[in-house]
């Protein structure tokens, strides 16, 4: 275990940022209480909308941070096209069309990530493009049925069988795709003073 001179709080509910920090060796613990309410104005330059999201997560949380805490939230988004922001689908049907819009294409995955503690607030964003190779209806069927995406930004999840059978090309870093950088989340803690 990475030695650590804070506690360090993970204000996400998602799993795969939890395994992921996790992959940090570093002890932290999850809270996820925050007054915020996930919303943006309509014509918000889609690479900000991330960015507004994480930073809503961060000033939103429930309590004043202790001077010895340290917290962490982020937000991932999928722009696909012209700057079209797909974010989690509320519906089978809409993740159908998710998955249709990024069939054959290449879509830019964008994470943004606030650290914040009493002295400091930082954010960050990294950016992968993903192409993906044309999917079959039966193909877009299969993978929702068996592995309900419906909590990932885009409808899909890189790590599963969709990422294994379509994803031909990817630049930038994997984890990313995941919804979490983790290599600049190390960098940041370490920033923070949170680590050796």
């Amino acid at each position: 275990m990475v030695r650590s001179h804070k506690k360090i709080i993970l204000g996400s509910n998602s799993p795969r940022r939890r395994e992921l920090l996790g992959g940090l060796d570093v002890e932290f613990t999850v809270d996820t209480l925050t007054s915020f309410e996930e919303f943006f104005p309509e014509g918000t330059e889609a690479h900000e909308v991330p960015v507004l999201m994480a930073m809503g997560k961060s000033d939103g949380f429930h309590r004043k941070l202790e001077d010895d805490e340290i917290l962490i939230t982020a937000d991932t988004v999928v722009i696909c096209g012209e700057g079209l922001v797909l974010g989690k689908p509320h519906s089978r049907e809409q993740a159908v069309e998710m998955l249709g819009k990024l069939s054959g294409c290449t879509h830019e995955v964008v994470t943004a990530v606030v650290v914040r503690s009493n002295e400091r607030k930082c954010y960050f964003t990294d950016s992968t493009l993903v192409t993906f190779e044309k999917l079959e209806d039966s193909e877009i069927d299969y993978y929702l049925d068996n592995y309900r995406p419906f909590d990932k930004a885009g409808s899909y999840g890189v790590q599963e069988w969709i990422g294994y059978v379509s994803i031909s090309s990817l630049k930038g870093s994997f984890y990313n795709v995941m919804g979490f950088p983790v290599h600049k989340v190390y960098k940041a803690l370490k920033e923070f003073g949170a680590l050796d």
